[in-house]
Formats: structure tokens, C-alpha cells, sequence
């Protein structure tokens, strides 16, 4: 064997340990059942609430040597269809055409940069997370407050609302019962949602 080859086959037995260690640092988290998304809003007769029911997500963990954790990385989906009104189905089906739900049936929030450093052991902590979110097809960065719990071994939990403008998103405030209620331009979208450990 010759002396480059000897050098090299160090270097791989060498680098193994690093490669898995690397590996081993980054943990993949599933969106559990038992979410709760919903979206609430004005009109000029009262407030109403619609209900996400179908939603779905994962996320990339790491963890520090201080027991604090990364989250590298998160990314829900709503499905637009999945929505169900107080109001019912009549403003159910103008709120998929204001979505544009035919053209683009998700609703999508994807973390922008990793948030370093969490430390939610002891307790619920808030941290600041910057993301893209993506409805009827337009994309607008959104900065929120997210408040973050591990009830239990391998899970973590997800806590927060936002409030945006539907016609920053290209959208017109849906209507119902023939016109007569009119919906407020803006929304809030709360979730609470339990991230498992992908075993």
C-alpha cells in the first residue's frame, strides 16, 4: 500500500466519527394529531372563526451541549379546503375562492434561519422567529412571538398567533350571507401544535 493510501485511509477512520456524531446532532420532528389552527376575524356584524383541518408539518432540531436545542428548521401546510367557517358553508366556498384555493390549496409557513439556543426544559419560553408565509400564491415575510414548552420526552410544542392584512396577500376580505356581512381586511391566525420525535 502506498503512502497516500495509508494517508487516506486515516483520514476516513479519522473523519467517521465526525460524520456520525454530525448526523447524530440533528433530530427530525413530526407535526402530531391534536393540532388546533384556527383563523379569526371581523365583520361589519360580528366576529367569526374558521378552523384549519388539515394540517401538517416537520421541523430539524440539534442540541447544545448546555441542554439548550436549535430548531434549525420548521415548516407547516395548511390545507385551504381543510377550512370550515362558523359562518357556514356559504362563506366556506367564498373563502376558498378569495384563497384562491384552485390555483394554490396551501397555506405555508416556513422558518427563516435557525433560532439557537432554546431553553424550554424548565418550562414554556418565547422566542422571536422570523418566517416566510405563503398564501393564495404571494409570500411576505412575517416576525412573531412563539411561545415554546417540551411536555414531554421527544416533543415539543408550538404556541403563537399572527395577525396580517388579507390584501397584503393579493386578497379580497371574503363576504356573506348575499353581501350582507362583510368581513374585516384583517385576520389573526392562532395555532397551538405538538411536534413528536421522529423515531
Amino acid at each position: 500500500m502506498s503512502t497516500n493510501m495509508k494517508k487516506l485511509k486515516i483520514l476516513l477512520v479519522m473523519a467517521i466519527p465526525l460524520i456520525c456524531a454530525w448526523t447524530a446532532a440533528d433530530d427530525t420532528y413530526m407535526l402530531s394529531s391534536g393540532y388546533a389552527v384556527s383563523i379569526h376575524g371581523t365583520s361589519n356584524l360580528h366576529d367569526w372563526n374558521e378552523t384549519v383541518g388539515t394540517v401538517s408539518g416537520a421541523g430539524t432540531v440539534s442540541q447544545n451541549s448546555d441542554g439548550s436545542f436549535n430548531l434549525d428548521a420548521i415548516n407547516i401546510t395548511m390545507e385551504v379546503h381543510s377550512i370550515k367557517s362558523t359562518e357556514g358553508s356559504a362563506m366556506n366556498n367564498n373563502t376558498y375562492k378569495a384563497l384562491k384555493a384552485d390555483a394554490d390549496p396551501e397555506i405555508t409557513i416556513k422558518l427563516v434561519g435557525p433560532i439557537r439556543s432554546i431553553k424550554a426544559k424548565a418550562g414554556e419560553t418565547t422566542v422571536p422567529a422570523k418566517a416566510n408565509l405563503t398564501i393564495a400564491g404571494v409570500t411576505k415575510s412575517i416576525d412573531m412571538q412563539v411561545k415554546v414548552s417540551m411536555p414531554g420526552q421527544g416533543k415539543l410544542l408550538f404556541e403563537g398567533a399572527q395577525s396580517i392584512k388579507m390584501t397584503d396577500y393579493g386578497i379580497n376580505p371574503p363576504t356573506a350571507l348575499f353581501g350582507t356581512l362583510k368581513t374585516g381586511n384583517e385576520i389573526t391566525i392562532s395555532f397551538k401544535t405538538t411536534f413528536s420525535q421522529k423515531s
